[in-house]
């Protein structure tokens, strides 16, 4: 019963005659972008060109009675079709670019952080190096450790050798 009441308490609101299809804008562009795609190839330049010779001839030596867009009439109804036709390519083929141009758009703008977050790799390696670099010349070498040892070895044989008995401790 409370259902019911609510639903009795709101208004009406007033609905449109005719609902026009909820069509994304996405599924539009997905269409436009196929749309210039089929228009840009060599196979659909192929069949157009077809179907006008077929279209042209059929009109032109076909019985008057069976022309169904006659020379007659200048070809209105091909003339038509075309206009038609280019009327819808031409802003699909708008559409399709203004998507592409957002892509490249976003693309262009991923290249750009990815080229800022290589640079900065870039400069910490190379700070990296060269903090190596300084480490490694505060670090004995192999020649350093050589000399010293040499050294240490002369020390120990001038001891020897000032020592007067080895083998045994003087008081």
């Amino acid at each position: 019963m409370a259902r019911n009441q609510s639903e009795l308490e709101k208004p009406l609101t007033r609905r449109p005659l005719f609902r026009l299809p909820n069509i994304s804008q996405e599924t539009v562009g997905r269409i436009s972008e196929r749309f210039a795609r089929a228009m840009g190839t060599g196979a659909f330049l192929i069949v157009m060109t077809a179907v006008v010779a077929i279209w042209l001839t059929w009109n032109t030596l076909a019985a008057p009675s069976s022309q169904f867009d006659p020379r007659a009439l200048n070809f209105t109804l091909l003339t038509l079709l075309l206009s038609l036709q280019a009327s819808y390519a031409a802003p699909l083929i708008l559409l399709a670019q203004n998507r592409q141009d957002d892509r490249d758009r976003v693309k262009f703008e991923q290249d750009r952080q990815r080229s800022e977050r290589n640079l900065a790799d870039t400069e910490y390696l190379a700070r990296e190096v060269a903090a190596l670099a300084l480490a490694v010349d505060e670090v004995a070498t192999r020649d350093f450790v050589r000399d010293e040892i040499r050294e240490a070895m002369k020390d120990l044989l001038e001891e020897l050798r000032n020592d007067p008995k080895p083998g045994k401790k003087t008081k």
